[in-house]
């Protein structure tokens, strides 16, 4: 425990605990960017320590100890905040946590009151919000099914919150689709949303880290969908409405910096989004042989053609 507390003796090292197999996208980018903007180097004058679940949750704490006993300075963890313990030796940072009250993980969001200390994506009071959005594009449906990780705490608020906007909506039908690691997502085939109308994807990890093949699912469907962040619809996903996780990444790196220079997670408060995105692919829209209104089109903060 004593060696884990010790900074690094030369070169800090920030650890990253994720979901993800490979270290190379966008949000990896943008913690790269911001790092950059700050005067780090990668390999020159700060080193990542990447762990990666490959999306099996179930990893988590093992990946999180071998980060701790290496040591690192500080952790950067995606998609897997529940394998930390929020009294963790090291500092850690999570720049897309999920209801971190509600979850336990902190005290507040103005006082976290633990190891952990980072961004919100405003997940769960989005949910309803992307029903709406859906149903204005497109107003015949009637069913939806919501597609979701079971083992993730979160997921049932996510869901709730899902489902009471669709209702409000009058879409009384509301299915579960679920998949609880990258293995799961992939043995699902299309006939597993038969019945619905259309599809919402509910934030999570395992999803938006293997999204091509949550996307190449729903397309396979022939379904119109609306996804949690702007990186699907870069993927071929029909439409995405929610906080930008890229910028959230690159706003972390500054409370990577504050850590390394003295910070403690206990006095950096857990912040909101302030980048959000609704985008279109119209590409895929006409791929899928759907018509979207002009309406919907003018709400856009960007249309891909």
């Amino acid at each position: 425990m004593a060696a884990a507390q010790q900074a690094s003796a030369t070169v800090p090292r920030v650890g990253v605990l994720t979901q993800a197999s490979s270290d190379r996208s966008p949000m990896f980018d943008a913690l790269r960017e911001g790092l950059l903007n700050l005067g780090y180097v990668e390999g020159r004058n700060i080193s990542l320590e990447f762990r990666f679940a490959r999306g099996d949750h179930t990893r988590g704490p093992q990946l999180a100890a071998e980060l701790v006993a290496l040591p690192v300075d500080v952790i950067v963890v995606e998609g897997l905040s529940a394998a930390i313990d929020p009294n963790c030796p090291v500092p850690v940072v999570a720049p897309v946590i999920v209801d971190p009250v509600r979850r336990g993980l902190a005290a507040s969001l103005a006082h976290p009151g633990g190891s952990i200390t980072g961004f919100t994506l405003m997940t769960t009071e989005l949910n309803a919000k992307r029903v709406e959005l859906l149903q204005r594009a497109f107003p015949a449906i009637t069913t939806v099914a919501v597609f979701v990780n079971p083992t993730q705490a979160s997921h049932k608020w996510a869901f709730e919150q899902t489902e009471t906007g669709a209702q409000s909506l009058g879409l009384g039908n509301v299915r579960r689709v679920e998949a609880e690691s990258a293995a799961a997502l992939r043995e699902l085939r299309p006939e597993v949303f038969s019945g619905a109308g259309a599809v919402v994807v509910l934030p999570e990890g395992v999803f938006y880290n293997y999204r091509r093949e949550v996307i190449a699912l729903v397309n396979e469907a022939r379904l119109p969908a609306i996804y949690p962040e702007r990186d699907y619809v870069d993927d071929g996903g029909l439409m995405a409405y929610g906080a930008n996780v890229a910028d959230n990444f690159r706003r972390a790196a500054d409370y990577v910096d504050r850590i390394l220079k003295g910070a403690k997670p206990v006095d950096l408060p857990i912040q909101e989004p302030v980048k959000f995105d609704f985008v279109i692919n119209l590409k895929t829209a006409r791929e899928l042989g759907l018509t979207l209104p002009r309406t919907i089109l003018l709400l856009a903060d960007e249309v891909i053609e």
